[in-house]
């Protein structure tokens, strides 16, 4: 089971962050509280990067991208059936497909436009770059957990590079994603639990907005000038 950091004082509370990079600076301080090893910032893009980039430059951490991306419902683009990670690694939510009625067709559909959703980020946001986490702690990072299976993919990918231990911080998540998560990872630091049966990320923050990959990509340049990188 993951050791679970929790700010209990937020606990069930809406609006408590101004906006994604202030959610961030209040993980970083719940962060700098643990004994980290070499430890390096991997956020989910779009809305988990400007969140990883305020956790990063608050501690000083190297920070590069986990590609993950929901396998969205047909009629719904805001809600998914499961997840796609860079390296390909599919997890689907199998009572949701049933009870969605989805074809295997339908399914396969699904995960071949998520596939080409990925590698055009992964080319735009990473570049051809490598993603340096065997032996380190890596601190996976978004702006909120609603089911949890975009993390959790995100979470079986990286376990297959070797890290020294798989930390999952974000501002604020459901219950069911805390349990979902919860035998898959090492620690687990979340500002604002919830526990309503409705769960929305956006409830945590008073500016709430969509963030785009054209946000993304400056936010990430940005970064990485002020360090003499280069993606």
């Amino acid at each position: 089971m993951a050791k679970i950091v929790e700010n209990k004082h937020f606990r069930n509370k809406h609006y408590i962050f101004n906006d994604r990079i202030d959610a961030g600076e209040k993980i970083a301080k719940m962060l700098s509280k643990l004994e980290l090893f070499n430890p390096v910032v991997l956020a989910i893009p779009s809305g988990g990067v400007p969140v990883g980039i305020a956790i990063a430059k608050k501690l000083g951490l190297d920070f590069d991208l986990a590609i993950v991306r929901k396998i969205l419902v047909p009629w719904n683009t805001e809600a998914g059936y499961g997840a796609v990670a860079w390296d390909g690694t599919v997890l689907l939510n199998y009572p949701l497909v049933r009870m969605l009625g989805l074809t295997d067709k339908d399914v396969e559909k699904g995960v071949e436009e998520t596939l080409r959703t990925i590698r055009r980020r992964v080319k735009l946001l990473r570049g051809d770059k490598p993603l340096r986490v065997s032996g380190r702690d890596v601190i996976l990072v978004d702006d909120g957990l609603a089911s949890g299976f975009t993390m959790l993919a995100a979470v079986k990918a990286i376990k297959k590079l070797k890290p020294k231990r798989i930390i999952v911080a974000v501002p604020t998540s459901s219950m069911a994603a805390l349990r979902l998560l919860d035998n898959e990872v090492d620690i687990i630091v979340v500002a604002n639990l919830r526990e309503e049966p409705i769960y929305a990320v956006a409830d945590a923050y008073i500016n709430w907005r969509d963030i785009s990959e054209e946000e993304a990509f400056k936010m990430i340049m940005d970064i990485y000038k002020g360090r003499g990188e280069k993606l």
